[in-house]
């Protein structure tokens, strides 16, 4: 037999978890973040192409584009998480699978984002 309560009843207390829009916001922001710095990064992979790793090296090491370039791997660390974890939200129900999915989501992200930013200071301070 079917479900007789009014739907208003059924969806009471399955409100706005109150986050949806920043989380909607930061995606957005993050987005348009990473159009500009992904232009200029590409531009700047595109020129050193031709000059092999020395060329490339040089180009990190330029202090304009080091922070651009940490500027583009902090935007995509924030943006990829956000898309991911919609899609954990939306497609994984049991719980336990999908509390393990949100933790290893956001540190797989975190040592990615340590790591490159690191990485990048490390080469543009000459080391």
């Amino acid at each position: 037999m079917g479900n007789l309560q009014n739907p208003l009843k059924r969806a009471r207390g399955l409100g706005s978890a109150k986050s949806g829009v920043g989380h909607f916001v930061a995606q957005r922001a993050t987005a348009v973040a990473l159009l500009v710095t992904g232009v200029y990064v590409l531009g700047m992979l595109l020129y050193s192409l031709h000059g092999g790793y020395a060329a490339a090296h040089a180009a990190v090491a330029n202090p304009l584009n080091a922070v651009v370039l940490v500027a583009f791997l902090v935007a995509m660390c924030w943006h990829a998480p956000l898309g991911i974890q919609t899609v954990i939200e939306d497609y994984v129900h049991a719980p336990l699978w999908s509390i393990t999915l949100l933790l290893l989501n956001r540190f797989v992200f975190a040592l990615v984002a340590i790591a490159g930013v690191l990485s990048v200071v490390r080469i543009a301070l000459g080391n």
